[in-house]
């Protein structure tokens, strides 16, 4: 298989031209040079967003492009109206931030979604954004030649949003975390290599149309992620389960200050931790266990010398350190629940 990658040299992308490698495929590496391409792939240089800026994939044949653009959908329609003739099927990494919000648990590729932005719009916002490269791509290659993989949580190595890998720093630096409950809280994700590897399964199998790509609702919970992540550091770490209500009294924004953790019965856990993947599971779907991706990310932090990469167009994450320290001194933990 002829495999042109639109990035990959970070995270969702270099984990597919990390698995298209490892399947003996021929891949092609379109980047802007900032990040080096992993080994053994064909680089190309070039910034979709600069006039003639596709210039390096004006030649060339592929069985299929794999594209994770997240900012205006125009720069997605570029590249496929440039390729369609020339590439057998287009992916595009999506989200399930298309949906309209707040969709409800178990909600499945046919709920509704957000209106897209035109697929010849400059940047607009997230979801609108995603959306409109879905339009873009299937305005270019037809129902039949695209497939839209609309991704949930994304974890593993070469993390470059920093919620996983804030959690093992932070655990790392060992005595009292606070560790938002209930424990048992199910959560929703994929590691980005079983991503990467459904993808590839996908343009293999001749795959088309949307599909939620993240891990089984419950894969795991709150629970043994925060454990895990005790047990790869070896810190002498206390996990101290704290009542959903007590964060937020203290003002604790789920998801980007405590990554990952959304609070029991909300919308926000409905939308973020419920999305239906039956559709991706009989595409033979896989998932490896909780305790592998943590396990590799945090191995792979370790060689970095402990500091993640940070995409520039993401906010940090994380809590402040006075304010996790203040909760667990006046809070009121669940003492396990």
């Amino acid at each position: 298989m002829r495999l042109l990658m639109l990035g990959g040299t970070e995270f969702a992308g270099r984990a597919v031209v990390e698995a298209a490698l490892g399947r003996g495929w021929d891949v092609t590496v379109f980047h802007r040079g900032r990040h080096a391409a992993p080994a053994g792939v064909r680089s190309l240089h070039g910034d979709r967003t600069a006039p003639d800026g596709l210039a390096a994939v004006a030649d060339g044949a592929w069985d299929a492009v794999v594209d994770t653009w997240s900012a205006a959908p125009l720069a997605v329609r570029d590249a496929a109206r440039l390729l369609r003739g020339r590439a057998g099927r287009y992916v595009y990494v999506s989200s399930c931030s298309v949906y309209a919000w707040a969709p409800p648990a178990g909600y499945t590729e046919d709920a509704p979604l957000v209106e897209g932005a035109e697929p010849d719009a400059g940047h607009t916002d997230y979801a609108r954004d995603k959306r409109g490269a879905e339009l873009a791509a299937v305005e270019a290659f037809g129902a039949e030649r695209s497939l839209l993989v609309r991704a949930g949580l994304l974890l593993g190595p070469y993390e470059n949003i920093g919620r996983l890998p804030w959690w093992l720093t932070r655990i790392a630096r060992g005595g009292p975390v606070l560790a938002p409950g209930p424990r048992e809280l199910p959560l929703q994700y994929i590691d980005v290599r079983d991503l990467a590897e459904w993808i590839l399964d996908g343009v293999e199998q001749e795959l088309s149309g949307p599909y939620n790509l993240i891990g089984p609702r419950g894969l795991t919970t709150t629970g043994e992620l925060l454990e895990a992540c005790v047990q790869v550091t070896g810190a002498a770490a206390e996990l101290r389960w704290t009542d959903p209500e007590v964060v937020l009294e203290a003002g604790i924004e789920p998801w980007s200050q405590l990554p990952v953790w959304v609070p029991p019965g909300s919308e926000l856990h409905d939308a973020l931790h419920g999305a239906d993947v039956s559709r991706a599971l009989a595409r033979g779907l896989r998932c490896r266990p909780v305790t592998e991706t943590v396990a590799d990310t945090w191995s792979w932090l370790q060689g970095l010398g402990g500091a993640a990469p940070q995409r520039p167009d993401r906010p940090p994450v994380g809590l402040d350190p006075e304010v996790e320290a203040k909760v667990l001194a006046t809070g009121r933990p669940d003492q396990g629940r």
